[in-house]
Parts: structure tokens; C-alpha cells; sequence
């Protein structure tokens, strides 16, 4: 099973007033587990950044100056999600920009059509009426984001990932760093959590005999109880 954890920065909040994706930052999944592969790049959206916009990620016009426009990312972009899960926080946000942006480009570009686990909306059906957006989550999983000082894609996303595998169930002692990376962006350092995965192994202890014993005993009491339909009896082939 293969999923992309993706995050996007912008130039503001609407699509509506042509705001523009400025940063994307995606991390990858295989059978729930990091596996070291991301995409990461930071986008000249070739106007204006709003300043609340700026305020939350800290990206400025002039810092994207050099940098590709859409159209020549969108290629690679799109090669890397190609036929993955997207694990996206608040999902029609990012790709309500993203299918913006599709359809800018000189040649009609279909809308992203991959299957989509939405965090945001996860998370309010386990813990309705609590804050869910990132940061409550971290402190609510216990999961360690004391480099968010401004938002950013990439850092957004490895974070996002850490919260979803805690969410559902996951070990998450995982990180980026693999040889198959893709990072095109301003020279982020890359995340030092660990590649392996620290879980002991289980310890199994066996019944006694005495425990062994105790169990039919119960049993053919429940048996007994229930005019012989104790299930167990039969599943265990202990009945005569």
C-alpha cells in the first residue's frame, strides 16, 4: 500500500481572488511506514503574497524569485503521487490550490483524482468538539513539533505523517533521509528521526497447566449453562 503525505503553503486563502500554491512538501508511505522517498519544492506563484498569508508561513516573494513556476513542476509533481493514497489535513483546501493550478497549465490537465484519506475530518469523529487542526493533534498524540515555529509543506506533511500512523494505530520511529528523495527547495535540512523501528519484540508467556485445567473447568460450566452451546468448547475441540 503506497501513500503521500502531502502539505502546501500559498499566497492566501481563496482560490476565488487567484491566490497560488507557493511550497508543496509530500512524504511517503509504504505499508505504513516512512520509507524515506519525499518531494519537496518551493514555487514562484509570480504575484503577491498576502501578508496574514506571510505572517503564518514566512515566505516571502522575493525568497521564490528563483524559483520554477508551476507548469514546470507539475510534471514531476504529479509523477510522484501517481497512484497513491493522499493523506492531506483539511483536504479541499490543498487540493482545491492544487486543481487551481492543473488548470492553468497550457495543456488541459485533469482534476487530481486520487483516493483521499482527509485528517481533519478523522480527527472530528474521534474527538468531536476538541481543537484538531496540527497542533492540537501533536499535543494530543504526543507527537514532538517543537520545530513548527511557521508553518512549512514539508515539515507540515512529516509531521501530518507522524500524527496519522499515531491516529490510526501506528508506530511511527521513522524518518526521511533515503536515497530516493527529491528535494528541490531552499536547502531545508533534512529530518533526523530514525530509520528504524524501535518496538521490542513481544514477550510470550504460555499457561500452566494448572491455568490449562482452570480454563475447562469455566468452560463447561458456560457449557453447561448454555444447554451445550458453548462455542469455545467446540472451536478448541474440547467438547466430546
Amino acid at each position: 500500500m503506497r501513500q503521500v503525505v502531502l502539505d502546501t503553503e500559498t499566497t492566501g486563502l481563496e482560490v476565488s481572488q487567484d491566490h497560488r500554491i507557493i511550497e508543496i512538501g509530500c512524504v511517503e508511505l509504504v505499508n505504513r511506514r516512512l520509507s524515506g522517498r519525499h518531494y519537496h519544492q518551493y514555487i514562484n506563484p509570480d504575484r503577491d503574497i498576502d501578508a496574514g498569508a506571510e505572517s503564518v508561513h514566512g515566505i516571502s516573494r522575493e525568497s521564490l524569485m528563483d524559483k520554477p513556476k508551476f507548469e514546470l513542476i507539475a510534471e514531476e509533481f504529479l509523477a510522484f503521487i501517481d497512484g497513491a493514497e493522499l493523506i492531506i489535513h483539511n483536504a479541499p483546501f490543498d487540493l482545491g490550490f492544487l486543481n487551481h493550478e492543473l488548470g492553468k497549465l497550457p495543456k488541459s490537465a485533469t482534476p487530481i483524482t486520487n483516493d483521499i484519506i482527509d485528517t481533519l475530518l478523522l480527527a472530528r469523529r474521534l474527538h468531536p468538539g476538541q481543537k484538531n487542526n496540527l497542533d492540537a493533534l501533536c499535543r494530543r498524540y504526543g507527537v514532538d513539533n517543537s520545530q513548527r515555529e511557521l508553518h512549512g509543506a514539508l515539515l507540515d506533511a512529516e509531521i501530518l505523517a507522524d500524527v496519522y500512523l499515531t491516529m490510526t494505530g501506528g508506530q511511527v520511529s521513522l524518518g526521511l533521509g533515503g536515497d530516493n528523495s527529491a528535494d528541490n527547495g531552499l536547502g531545508r535540512e533534512e529530518s533526523n528521526r530514525l530509520l528504524t523501528d524501535v518496538r521490542p519484540a513481544l514477550k510470550v508467556i504460555m499457561a500452566s497447566e494448572d491455568e490449562v485445567q482452570a480454563h475447562r473447568e469455566k468452560l463447561a460450566v458456560i457449557d453447561k449453562a448454555s444447554d451445550g452451546a458453548c462455542l469455545w468448547l467446540v472451536k478448541e475441540g474440547l467438547q466430546d
